[in-house]
């Protein structure tokens, strides 16, 4: 690769279609050639040239196709580019080429295919011979259509319906967000974690079991007695009451990841430092909103201080105060430890000078 002139892809059409005639790539092929032609026909004098991008990683990938694509600039000095590609994952190839001369036109081939029984059997042998297919969508239908026979027989057809949907719905999200390779890299990571001595293995730790701690504390402070409509207040009083204890958990961890930060470089960026700040603002803030909800039903008992009652829009004026101040002083604390060099990023920096 490259592969240039009229000749060579009309050979490479024919090597492939002999090998494999179901890729598409030969319909991409004929494609260009036929660009190429109409081009031609017009009185231009292009180019046409196959590029590609393999490696081990998209950067390689990537990496190797620009290097293609300067080689034909510099070789032919062309400056301009017709992008013929024939799936949606090849868009990602025109941003490279972008960056290195411009693009006329991006031809997307689609290939008409014949809807009958025949060539619906035919794709769907060869959906079932995809592992990966198999596993993402087989797996939770096959789950669902076992589970639905005792919802069924459990609970009423909507609970049942609405149970198979919130599943199917997980496993899609699950594997849409690519948890199970994020969870696949835990391990590793807390080894890697443990062995370098890292502080944020332990407040990672006690930031989880401070956050059950909060979960628990705000299940329990639930009333039972409130009618089966009143679920906004209850979800006020779970937040209301766990807010303290999820943010000391996250100020926990941030905490650790400050000192990580700090040991490994001996200098600590100011995101790190608004960090905690943030966190506990937030809290107030949240929980100033809570009190207000609550406070309106009359399930929080109005508080007097110095003789005065204070109203629920008081109490939320004054967690929305606080958070905003203790925000001011986290960014005000960073600014005034932090070097100010326009070149660099702000850092806390404990070397000598």
């Amino acid at each position: 690769m490259p592969v240039v002139g009229w000749d060579a892809i009309q050979s490479l059409v024919i090597d492939i279609g002999v090998v494999d005639p179901e890729d598409s790539i030969i319909n991409c092929l004929l494609e260009a050639l036929r660009v190429t032609r109409d081009l031609q026909n017009s009185e231009a004098d292009p180019v046409v040239a196959i590029v590609t991008g393999a490696g081990e990683s998209l950067v390689n990938a990537d990496r190797r196709l620009a290097q293609q694509v300067e080689s034909l600039v510099n070789r032919y000095g062309v400056d301009s580019a017709i992008v013929v590609i024939d799936s949606a994952s090849d868009e990602q190839v025109v941003p490279v080429i972008e960056s290195r001369l411009t693009v006329d036109a991006v031809d997307r081939v689609v290939v008409r295919q014949a809807h009958d029984i025949q060539s619906t059997y035919y794709l769907l042998k060869q959906f079932l011979a995809d592992e990966e297919l198999r596993t993402t969508f087989l797996v939770p239908l096959g789950t669902a259509l076992l589970i639905m026979p005792v919802l069924v027989l459990q609970f009423s057809p909507t609970v049942a319906i609405a149970g198979l949907a919130a599943l199917l719905g997980g496993v899609l999200l699950y594997k849409g967000l690519a948890i199970d390779e994020h969870l696949a890299e835990v391990p590793e990571r807390i080894q890697t974690a443990l062995y370098s001595g890292r502080v944020s293995v332990v407040t990672y730790a006690v930031g989880v079991g401070l956050a059950f701690i909060g979960a628990f504390l705000g299940a329990l402070s639930v009333t039972p007695q409130l009618s089966p409509g009143s679920v906004l207040v209850r979800t006020m009083q779970f937040v209301y009451n766990a807010v303290p204890w999820l943010a000391l958990a996250a100020l926990t961890v941030s905490a650790g990841r400050l000192l990580d930060e700090f040991i490994e470089s001996e200098t600590v960026s100011r995101p790190y430092l608004n960090l905690p700040f943030g966190v506990v603002a937030l809290g107030f803030v949240i929980r100033g909103f809570a009190g207000w909800f609550l406070q309106r039903k009359d399930v929080l008992i109005n508080q007097s201080a110095f003789g005065h009652v204070i109203t629920a829009q008081q109490r939320l004026a004054g967690y929305i105060i606080g958070g905003i101040i203790i925000s001011l002083i986290g960014v005000r604390i960073a600014a005034s430890i932090t070097s100010e060099s326009p070149e660099d990023v702000p850092q806390w920096n404990f070397s000598s000078h």
